[in-house]
């Protein structure tokens, strides 16, 4: 069985997370599931968890721009769409740095990174560290916004569920940086031309 939490037992939230647990908790977006970044064995259960595949990555999530730098090649156009979306509903997806463990992205070459606009998630990384997080739903499976429809997923498939709400229903803006293009992977609330009319200035 999950653990239901409130979110003010926070310090029972970073303990899982330390422990290599897999936990769920709201963002601005949708519910994530996430695992400390840097531990394979989590990074393992989250997959199975999900039934997801492991031809598809999972996303880094940081609280500060400036940690970018530290796991993606960044340039000019990469600063400049961070500092316009980010704390944001954006997750960019930039070329991986040799310097990080190809196992976190799932041996990809690339690597998607998000800066939440949630305050209770930005606290939470900042005291748990960088969080590798994806929807929390079955692989394939509607997103979810409350405790509820996330246990009617992942009961007993995740150690513990924030409970709360989201008051939205769309995923992240993904979109591709890699290779000095610009391609949007999954449509949000940010569109292409936002993205663009930043770059053009």
């Amino acid at each position: 069985m999950t653990k239901v939490i409130q979110p003010e037992e926070k310090s029972v939230l970073i303990e899982a997370l330390k422990q290599g647990e897999v936990v769920s908790f709201p963002t601005e977006t949708v519910y994530g599931v996430a695992v400390k970044f840097n531990d394979r064995a989590a990074l393992d259960k989250l997959m199975e968890a999900k039934n997801r595949d492991y031809s598809k990555a999972v996303t880094l999530m940081l609280s500060h721009r400036e940690d970018i730098g530290k796991y993606a090649e960044i340039d000019e156009r990469v600063e400049k769409v961070a500092e316009a979306f980010m704390p944001g509903k954006i997750t960019l997806v930039l070329k991986r740095k040799d310097s990080v463990d190809p196992a976190m992205t799932n041996n990809l070459p690339t690597i998607g990174i998000r800066i939440p606009d949630s305050p209770f998630v930005l606290d939470l990384i900042d005291k748990a560290g960088p969080l590798l997080v994806t929807s929390a739903n079955i692989s394939g499976g509607c997103n979810t916004t409350n405790e509820q429809e996330v246990l009617a997923q992942l009961d007993g498939r995740i150690a513990l569920v924030v409970a709360g709400e989201t008051h939205n229903t769309t995923a992240s803006t993904v979109v591709n940086m890699s290779d000095g293009q610009l391609k949007i992977l999954r449509e949000g609330e940010i569109s292409l031309r936002d993205i663009e009319e930043v770059l053009s200035k």
